[in-house]
């Protein structure tokens, strides 16, 4: 199954969608040394030492890869035009180790964290990054803190929070749990023309989260929809545009 999709990747509208991201992102470079370069690497190496990662785990997981995970997202940045946009607040849920927040600073963004304080080497990293962050939790039906303020762009990368129970149980937060969540985020935490960034990971046979059910009801929400994200705004009724002018 795999295969197929794959497959059929290869002549799809996906195809199309990737190749635009990265044209776009080749005509506005951001210099990664230049994001790097106030960043002590000897301390990072040391993480290795302090929280080792098993054998054989992917690179995706070792979060003390810096250059690896500053390219990652830097890419996030582009793709969202903060490297072209006038300075935002911005709140980032699940922020793990804390590199999308570190990136946006260095383009001049004022940023927050937030995400559980399960993970040691996250709050390692975000310490060394020097990454304001809020402790708490996200839950089904339940309203995310009081920051103290608004922000003009929320974000969420590799999302895992709508699960319930564990990946295998095929669990997950309904619409409903999803209008509650996103009527919380534009009442209590957008800004007008504040923007909310979700991007999801594909299900554990490849194919996309958005089943026909949940990008319906996204694109009911205003939702603009591309590859693995949903963009969405303070108004239901205004579809938002991932480009930014200043």
């Amino acid at each position: 199954m795999r295969f197929s999709r794959k497959l059929r990747k290869l002549f799809s509208k996906e195809l199309l969608d990737s190749a635009w991201e990265h044209l776009c992102r080749a005509t506005h470079p951001v210099n990664l040394q230049r994001i790097s370069a106030g960043l002590d690497r000897t301390r990072f190496e040391q993480l290795r030492e302090k929280y080792p990662y098993r054998p054989g785990s992917p690179q995706i997981n070792r979060f003390e890869d810096v250059l690896y995970w500053l390219g990652i997202n830097v890419e996030r940045a582009q793709d969202l035009w903060l490297d072209r946009a006038p300075p935002l607040r911005i709140l980032d849920l699940g922020c793990g180790a804390g590199y999308f927040l570190y990136v946006c600073k260095q383009l001049g963004h004022e940023v927050t964290g937030f995400d559980t304080d399960s993970e040691p080497l996250f709050g390692a990293t975000i310490e060394l990054l020097n990454i304001p962050r809020v402790i708490g939790r996200i839950e089904r039906q339940v309203l995310l803190p009081d920051f103290g303020q608004k922000f003009d762009l929320l974000t969420a990368h590799r999302i895992c929070f709508h699960r319930i129970g564990k990946v295998r149980e095929g669990r997950e937060w309904s619409p409903e749990d999803w209008k509650f969540f996103i009527d919380n985020v534009r009442e209590n935490l957008l800004r007008e023309n504040g923007r909310l960034l979700l991007d999801f990971n594909p299900r554990p046979d490849g194919s996309s989260f958005f089943t026909l059910e949940l990008r319906k009801f996204f694109l009911s929400q205003g939702a603009r929809i591309f590859r693995s994200k949903a963009l969405l705004g303070k108004d239901s009724r205004q579809t938002p545009r991932f480009k930014l002018s200043r």
